[in-house]
Parts: structure tokens; sequence; C-alpha cells
């Protein structure tokens, strides 16, 4: 009996009970305590990081990307309100998503998402400053949680921009955008989105 209960407390938590997230390491210091890793069946936080500062810095990166595919941002675009609210529905994209991109690499998706993160988040950008009635722009550093937010965000822009009027299914779309952030592919939306950026604030330093 106690053989078996030690066998039962000994085992690990799998994402979807298929990834082993405890064995992923997060090689940009920077992004280290932006990007929360802790063991978890099913990505899902009911929301209890809602109504306190800072707390998604502890909710789970798998579970970020997630909320990031449902929401759909600017008012007007032209898939507006297409997954809003449907969490059930994104979780079972970025489940089978994860499943290609192993078939595709091999590899551990779970990895393969951090690091693309990690390239894809910008290091600079910029605000508006008046001074005199005259508006400039400012380039300024980001704070790690806003760039794992903007990576998240460019990541789920370039699937929807990817996917909307495409034959390919959304899952493909968003394997292959994680899989081209990891290697730096120039065809990747939130690389391009990343190197624009730094561009613009490159230029108003």
């Amino acid at each position: 009996m106690q053989k078996t209960e030690e066998k039962k407390g000994s085992q690990k938590l799998l994402l979807f009970g298929k990834w082993d997230t405890s064995e992923v390491e997060v090689k940009d210091r920077g992004l280290e305590k932006a990007i929360f890793l802790k063991p978890m069946l099913t990505p899902t936080s009911m929301g209890r990081h809602e109504h306190h500062k800072f707390a998604k810095a502890e909710v789970n990166i798998v579970e970020r990307l997630i909320n990031s595919l449902m929401h759909f941002g600017k008012k007007h675009a032209k898939n507006t309100g297409r997954m809003g609210g449907k969490k059930h529905r994104a979780i079972n994209i970025v489940e089978t998503a994860f499943d290609i991109i192993h078939l595709k690499t091999g590899g551990n998706p779970v990895e393969y998402l951090v690091r693309a993160i990690e390239n894809a988040s910008p290091n600079e950008d910029t605000t508006r400053i008046g001074y005199g009635g005259v508006v400039y722009h400012v380039s300024v550093d980001i704070s790690p949680l806003r760039k794992v937010d903007l990576a998240l965000r460019f990541i789920s822009e370039g699937v929807r921009e990817s996917a909307f009027s495409n034959p390919k299914s959304v899952e493909e779309v968003l394997a292959d955008e994680i899989i081209m952030a990891v290697d730096k592919d120039i065809n990747s939306y939130a690389i391009k989105k990343k190197n624009e950026q730094e561009r613009m604030a490159m230029s108003a330093r």
C-alpha cells in the first residue's frame, strides 16, 4: 500500500496529460519572472487573477496564450468576436497545435512556445510626450511583463490574420507561427512586428 501511495504522490502533472512543463527552462533571464510554468493538467485559473495587480505574472504561460487567442482586439476588425468568450474552443485549438508542433519537430511544444515568446518580445517601444503644444514620440524600455504580453499579442494577431479566409486550419497556422518564431523566420508575423516596433523605437531615440 505504501509503495502504491508513493507512486501516486510522485506522479507529475502533465499539461493536457502529455507535456511536462517542469523541465522547461526560460533562457532569457529578463523574462524569467514573467513566464510562469507551474505544472497543471488544464491551463485555466478560472479568472482568479483578474482583480489583483500584476497577478497575471503567476498565470500559466499556456493559459495566457489561450486568453490572447480569445481576445479579438480592434472593434471593427473583420473577424471581431469570433472567438470571444469561447475558452474551451481556444484550449482545444492550443492542444491540437501542440500536437502538430510535436509531430513536426519531435520536441516539447511548451518549450517551443517559450522560445517563440523570447524571440518575439520587443525590447523597446515608443510613447507620446506633449511639450509646449507639440507631441513627440520618445523611445522607452519595456517591462518584462509587457514584453510577454506583446509577444503573445503578436503571435495571436498573426494567427488570426493568416487563418482568416485560409484553407489551413487555425491549429496548423498557430503551430507554424510558433515554429517560425522559434527559428526567427522573417515570414513570422510576430518577428515582423517585433522588428518593426524596435525600428520605430530606434528612430525615436
